[in-house]
């Protein structure tokens, strides 16, 4: 889908100053705030090394209620700024990181209009841990202006002191960056391929969860476990590299920040042995060669979360600028429900061309289940347009060009093995939480044993992918959420394929009374989905071979009759 947002490049660069110019007047706030704490920090040692200088000579009461309420004042805004200065910080932080997992979620869940090299467990690493890693720079910024404003009020009152000291902070915090900005290079690198190895460690679980069933089924478990542990190793191995060259890098901060510090004091006391220096102002410069640790901490530190800024927003950037495989139309479906597939070939159909009327319900009997799949694929617009032969039309409208909003509000595939979410049954027939038709959508499915079943109704907990029901609730749920959906267009594809026959042919008579006057398509081989319909298709090959209803059918084409006879 072409929005602006999308329509240019978005390198890992453009990401993060787009991240900071959304947040400017935040990270305004946030940085004159931090500013006034490190400000105020760096100030307490300077008032004490006065309070040494002039209080303690004139040895006044006044003098010394003077000084104590200055520090007071000193300490009530250290305390006061940091509170609301982190506070305005990280709900832009936060902010920022939602903005972005919702614009990577969109685009991974729109892979018709993005060709992405990448698995839904990638994805979804990049949503999260990236783009909490990418909103971090609005973080980073404040604080490292607001430590810049530490050590230059430090520098300042130095040499004020004695120039020396002052050339040495100043010296002295040019080589400690110098030094951790050629280290932080190391680290983003680092960062980003653990990121990577993470993220494909994330998208085999997710494959091991889906086919875990079939897995055993037929032995190969062993060998996708296995599997597994060999990702899961790399990811491991490079985490640990990672770790190992965070490591090193705050070593060496703390390091050269303590010789820095201990170069202040012991030249401070020099000067102060040699009388260039009070011992008010040796106070000072002790004082400030101890605080000022902790702003050269996080001055030194800043670099390196840059650095993984910048390799997040690159990853992200993966998702963002994928180019489009298909431009989507801006048109929408004329009203009706007309749904028409004009000589369609895709992977099994060879030119399979029908038309179902608004407010019909048909059934298509395929004699290959591939080519019912392949249907259902090309219908829920899972293959783009150009990458088929022929016209699928909705509406009247073809789908390339129609929006895929329009699509998706006018026409629902529901696949025959459609995810089940962790929530409540309530939750997963009606996601929207609009409340429509659920009841109906409940009986229609036969989904009534299962919400009697539990004191808790509708309410009833459900685990992630249905793992505490069985495979026939599992497959009324979906139906249920597809009845309730109300879509002027629904798909359904083998929808009773776990059910018992006595329930199969109940679901079908209630799903005929329930989509009366709405169009309604089922993929199926059930004889009591088919004989609900209005019409039967018969797919054979790729291509519509015979057309009534099913018990004609059966009378006359005895391929039918041995392909849907039980």
């Amino acid at each position: 889908m072409k929005t602006p947002d999308t329509e240019r490049s978005r390198p890992g660069a453009a990401i993060l100053r787009t991240a900071l110019r959304r947040n400017v007047g935040a990270m305004i706030a946030g940085t004159v705030l931090m500013g006034l704490y490190q400000a105020a920090e760096t100030a307490f040692p300077i008032a004490l090394g006065l309070i040494v200088e002039h209080t303690m000579q004139d040895r006044s009461l006044g003098s010394l209620a003077i000084s104590i309420g200055s520090l007071a004042v000193i300490i009530t805004t250290v305390s006061l700024s940091w509170r609301f200065g982190m506070r305005v910080l990280q709900k832009a932080n936060t902010t920022e990181a939602h903005r972005w997992r919702v614009r990577v979620a969109a685009c991974g869940l729109q892979p018709v209009a993005r060709d992405v090299d990448l698995k839904s467990g990638e994805i979804l690493t990049i949503a999260t841990e990236d783009a909490d890693q990418t909103a971090d720079i609005i973080e980073v910024v404040p604080l490292l202006i607001s430590s810049l404003v530490a050590v230059a009020v430090a520098a300042v009152a130095l040499s004020l002191a004695d120039l020396r000291l002052g050339l040495l902070v100043i010296v002295g915090t040019v080589a400690i960056l110098s030094v951790l900005a050629v280290m932080s290079k190391r680290i983003g690198a680092s960062t980003q391929e653990q990121q990577a190895r993470v993220a494909r460690a994330g998208a085999k679980v997710a494959d091991l969860i889906i086919g875990l069933r079939p897995l055993h089924g037929f032995g190969g478990n062993h060998a996708a476990f296995g599997s597994y542990r060999r990702v899961s190793t790399d990811a491991k191995r490079q985490a640990i590299t990672v770790a190992r060259v965070n490591g090193v890098y705050a070593g060496t901060a703390l390091a050269l920040n303590a010789v820095l510090a201990a170069a202040v004091s012991l030249t401070a006391g020099w000067l102060a042995f040699e009388g260039r220096i009070t011992i008010g102002e040796l106070v000072m410069a002790v004082g400030l060669a101890q605080f000022i640790m902790e702003p050269l901490k996080m001055f030194s530190e800043m670099p390196k979360y840059v650095m993984i800024a910048r390799a997040s927003a690159e990853r992200m950037a993966l998702v963002l600028t994928a180019r489009p495989v298909t431009t989507p139309g801006p048109e929408r479906p004329e009203p009706g429900g007309e749904l028409e597939v004009d000589g369609v070939r895709h992977g099994t159909l060879q030119g399979a061309k029908f038309t179902v009327t608004a407010g019909e319900f048909v059934a298509i009997a395929a004699y290959q289940p591939r080519a019912a799949a392949d249907l259902a694929a090309v219908l829920a617009v899972n293959v783009a347009p150009h990458a088929y032969e022929g016209v699928v039309r909705v509406g009247g409208r073809e789908i390339a060009d129609l929006s895929i909003e329009s699509v998706r509000e006018h026409l629902l595939v529901n696949p025959y093995d459609g995810e089940i979410f962790a929530g409540t049954l309530r939750t997963n027939i009606d996601p929207s939480g609009t409340g429509r038709a659920i009841e109906a959508a409940v009986e229609a499915s036969m989904l009534t044993d299962v919400v009697a079943l539990h004191r808790e109704g509708l309410d009833y907990p459900i685990r992630d992918r249905g793992a505490n029901l069985s495979g026939g609730q599992r497959q009324r749920l979906s139906l249920a959420r597809a009845l309730a959906a109300d879509a002027e267009v629904l798909v359904l594809h083998d929808p009773t394929t776990a059910v018992d026959a006595v329930t199969e042919q109940l679901i079908a008579r209630n799903v005929a009374k329930l989509r009366r006057g709405r169009t309604t398509l089922v993929l199926t081989s059930s004889p009591a989905l088919l004989d609900a319909a209005d019409r039967v298709l018969v797919l054979d090959e790729g291509v519509i071979t015979a057309e009534d209803t099913h018990r004609n059918l059966l009378v006359g084409d005895e391929a039918y009759c041995r392909a849907v006879a039980r």
